[in-house]
């Protein structure tokens, strides 16, 4: 399982493509985030930045990103082109987004990398996590980035087990994948490309691309949408 199974790096983020290998594991995309931003010399902003903005470390906000009136942002963060960052929005370290994205009300995000046209608008939690191009959570949606145990994660899949050497991984999403309002992916979720979770389902471990889980976790296909 590598990462082009998942997504592919958009032209928008091609300054850290020499950080994230398609040939490598996605989860081990996670630990290149920081040192991607490290790597990356950034100019200064020229975006106005509304006095309920807080900054903090090194940020870089492309000129088209949309500000709202409030919110936190912590360095080391990059966000890309016609991104919108909407109210109450707390975005703590280690955050790369690509275009077109929606950086929600109320939401927070952790060591994350958002590809091209992400959605997480409203109440969600993204850490440790990542989201490829199109993906998109509903409402209330919690990528869950620590065991209860906090120990190590490790991925079940049919090859066998996968040790990641992560104490805090929560999703990888593939494009174009899709999480129902107020669910919850366990740590280690990984989900292929266009793979659905339905509103308020708890679900852990991998799900194939054009499936959909719900409820108790049952699954089946779902049609292909171009």
């Amino acid at each position: 399982m590598k990462a082009s199974d998942f997504f592919a790096l958009p032209p928008s983020l091609a300054r850290f493509a020499p950080f994230f290998s398609s040939e490598a594991g996605p989860w081990e995309w996670l630990k290149q985030i920081g040192p991607a931003l490290a790597a990356t010399e950034f100019g200064p902003n020229e975006l106005k930045i509304p006095a309920g903005v807080y900054l903090e470390g090194q940020v870089w906000l492309h000129p088209s990103v949309k500000l709202p009136l409030f919110a936190t942002i912590i360095g080391p963060v990059y966000i890309g082109a016609r991104t919108e960052i909407r109210p109450g929005a707390y975005v703590r370290g280690n955050v790369i987004a690509g275009e077109g994205c929606v950086l929600g009300n109320s939401s927070e995000f952790k060591n994350c990398l958002l590809m091209d046209a992400v959605q997480a608008p409203h109440f969600n939690y993204v850490g440790d996590s990542i989201l490829g191009n199109g993906a998109h959570l509903g409402a209330g949606v919690i990528c869950s980035n620590l065991r209860l145990d906090q120990g190590p994660v490790v991925l079940k899949l049919s090859t066998g087990l996968v040790e990641t050497g992560l104490r805090k991984f929560g999703a990888i999403l593939g494009d174009k994948a899709e999480v129902g309002c107020n669910s919850v992916l366990n740590p280690g979720t990984l989900l292929g490309p266009r793979a659905l979770i339905a509103p308020c389902t708890s679900f852990g471990g991998y799900l194939a691309g054009n499936t959909i889980a719900r409820a108790r976790q049952t699954i089946m296909t779902v049609a292909r949408r171009e």
